[in-house]
């Protein structure tokens, strides 16, 4: 529906947006539903291959996504909030992190027409963090997953 906007407030967040043409309650679903984010989570040529998820506050997830050449990532966290459609907030740390300090991660799903714009607040523990993940190709690789995202909707 539309591409993504990134900006970088402060000196620890990243603010991600994004329109999708679905409901929210769709969009929702897609990020909290293990069936539907092993279809479309991850830039071009990584797969979610592993993908637990407790959707409850305190409840915990865990992802693992595998590249090419058969490298793999894992990321996990806890949920501290969780209000379907609405808001989720948790946190996030990657295994071989190379930041200091859990990441919180917000997602507003937010009705629009008959679309949803999707907020996501990145929180980094340090400047640092940011800087670290800033210097990565994230924009691309979020951008291209959201497109995988939006032809699952």
């Amino acid at each position: 529906m539309s591409g993504l906007s990134v900006a970088a407030p402060g000196d620890r967040d990243i603010v991600l947006t994004r329109a999708f043409a679905a409901a929210p309650s769709r969009v929702f679903a897609a990020w909290t539903r293990p069936a539907l984010l092993t279809r479309w989570y991850g830039a071009r040529g990584w797969h979610l291959v592993e993908c637990e998820i407790d959707l409850r506050v305190g409840g915990a997830y865990r992802f693992v996504s595998e590249g090419p050449g058969g490298d793999r990532m894992t990321q996990r966290g806890t949920y501290r909030v969780v209000d379907p459609p609405h808001r989720l907030l948790h946190t996030e740390r990657f295994d071989d992190q190379s930041y200091p300090g859990d990441t919180l991660i917000s997602h507003e799903f937010r009705a629009e027409g008959a679309g949803t714009v999707l907020t996501t607040v990145i929180r980094y523990a340090t400047p640092l963090g940011r800087e670290r993940a800033l210097s990565y190709p994230m924009e691309r690789g979020l951008g291209e997953g959201f497109e995988r995202l939006d032809a699952l909707l």
